[in-house]
This record gives structure tokens, sequence and C-alpha cells, in this order.
């Protein structure tokens, strides 16, 4: 059985007449005859009652009627979808994301975008720098936002945001009020860090700018999550160097200083897998631009 046939079926059933339904068809009406003639034979059933008066539907082509008509409107829903995936209008895309990007414009652009598109389903799964890197190789995400590592060359990055670290204090703190802290006014606090396995990248880097500014950390504590090390500075359990991202989560009870002398930044890269960018994906990524802008 082909729509083809369905189709022809259809148009004859509904118009209960060969000429006007090969009209509506444009083809010629023997050849519709002959089609409809053949179907028959391959359901092996009569759909059509024919005299040369009329024409009328038996019980199997009045059941048939019905399911065709359903059939021929999933076949045309399908096609739609397919041609709206491939201009990035409908379909689904997962992305994953690292913790901060909740904080940099990921939640209104999935809210902004699934208003413009009602057709696409967007999935976010958050997950390490790690995680998603595996992730893509396994095709489980289309999209990723990660910080710096080491990706195979299937693995394409791309540069997507970079912003300064602030120093994080609980707001009854010393040095609360001040305009830029010095990192070495710092050197006999508690640190709150994440562990070097969540992300080396960065656990190093403030390790190394704190050692450039003459001390090593205290690490009194360890987080997994940006969210919970400002929590516990919130709560006055030590200070944190994080990114400025994090100052919009409009804490009471911390406050977000500029440090004196920042050698290095927080970096959010774009994942994708090479050659294999979906118009859904530039689509997305349209609607995260215009949210920084």
């Amino acid at each position: 059985m082909e729509l083809r046939q369905l189709r022809y079926f259809v148009a004859v059933a509904e118009e209960l007449h060969f000429g006007r339904a090969a009209r509506r068809l444009f083809i010629s009406q023997p050849a519709l005859s002959f089609d409809i003639k053949r179907f028959e034979e391959q359901m092996g059933v009569q759909l059509l009652e024919r005299s040369s008066k009329s024409v009328a539907l038996t019980n199997a082509g009045q059941v048939l009627l019905g399911e065709a008509q359903r059939l021929l409107q999933q076949a045309d829903e399908v096609a739609k979808v397919t041609l709206q995936s491939a201009h990035g209008l409908a379909g689904r895309l997962r992305i994953g994301f690292v913790n901060s990007m909740l904080y940099r414009g990921l939640p209104e652009a999935v809210e902004r975008f699934e208003v413009e598109h009602p057709a696409v389903e967007i999935v976010l799964k958050e997950m390490n720098t790690a995680e998603q890197m595996r992730a893509l190789q396994q095709l489980q995400i289309d999209l990723g936002f990660a910080h710096w590592g080491h990706y195979p060359a299937e693995i394409e990055t791309q540069l997507w945001m970079s912003e300064a670290f602030l120093c994080c204090l609980p707001v009854n703190h010393q040095l609360a009020k001040k305009k830029r802290i010095d990192l070495r006014n710092l050197q006999n606090e508690p640190f709150i860090l994440f562990p070097r396995a969540v992300s080396p990248h960065y656990h190093d880097q403030i390790i190394a700018t704190c050692v450039e500014a003459g001390f090593s950390p205290k690490i009194r504590h360890e987080a997994r999550l940006w969210q919970t090390v400002v929590t516990m500075v919130e709560f006055g359990m030590g200070v944190a160097l994080v990114p400025q991202a994090l100052a919009r989560t409009q804490s009471q009870r911390a406050v977000f200083i500029p440090l004196e002398r920042n050698p290095f930044s927080s970096e959010i890269l774009r994942l994708t897998r090479t050659g294999g960018q979906m118009a859904l994906t530039e689509s997305f990524l349209e609607a995260l631009e215009r949210g920084q802008q």
C-alpha cells in the first residue's frame, strides 16, 4: 500500500465521481480508474460500487476511508515537522550545561525560544565538562555549554562568553564595603572551593591566583556547585572566588566585589559535534544571543 494509492482512493471516495476526482488530482480519468482497480486487487476487497450513473462506497470502502484520511493527515504532519526541523522550527534539542549557565541567560533563552517555536521541545541536562564531552560523543546531547578542557577532534568548541571572577564575602565581613579587594587581604581567611575532580582547570587557576598574590589559600570547605559555594559564604563559612554571573543571584547575605588584579576569567565554551550542527541549534543560539544584547 502506498500513500499515492490512498490519496487517489480518498479523492474518489470524497467526490464519489471519477471525473471530479481526476481533475482534483490533476491526472486523467482512465489512469485514475486503472489505479483504483489495481488497488482493490492488491487489497483483495471491493472498495467502490460502480454503475454508469453513480459511485458508492462499500462497507470496506467506508472503513478504509476513515483510516486513510487519518493516515494521510499524519503523513502530512510528518512532512511538515520534518521540513520545520530542517529550518530549526520543530523537533527536539538536548542541551548540556554547567550550573553557572543558570545565571548566564539560559533559562530566559529557553522560555523565549519555546514561545517562538512551540513545535520544539527543549531538554536541559546539567552536566560537568567531562560529562558533556562524553554525552556529545555518544549522541546523547546536541549542544553543550562547558568550561575549558581537552576536547577530541569530533567535538567543536567556540568561546561563548568570558567574564571576571569576583570575591564573594559574607555581607558582614570587615572587607564587605570595599570597592575592590586585594587578594592578599584574604590570606588568613577560610576558602570555599569545589573539588579538583569537578573542574581541574578552575580549581588550579584559583589556587595559582592566590599563590601569585603571595599565599596558599586555606581551603576549609568544598562544594560541587557554585550556588552551594555562595550559600556557604552567606552562612559565614568562608570566602570564595566566583564567576561574575553569580552576582546575579541578588543575595542579601553575600557581596560580590571585583579584585584589584584579576589575571584570569571564567569562560564558557559552546560545544557541538564537528560537522553535525543542526538548524535547531543555530536557532537556539540566536535566541540566547538576543538575550545578552
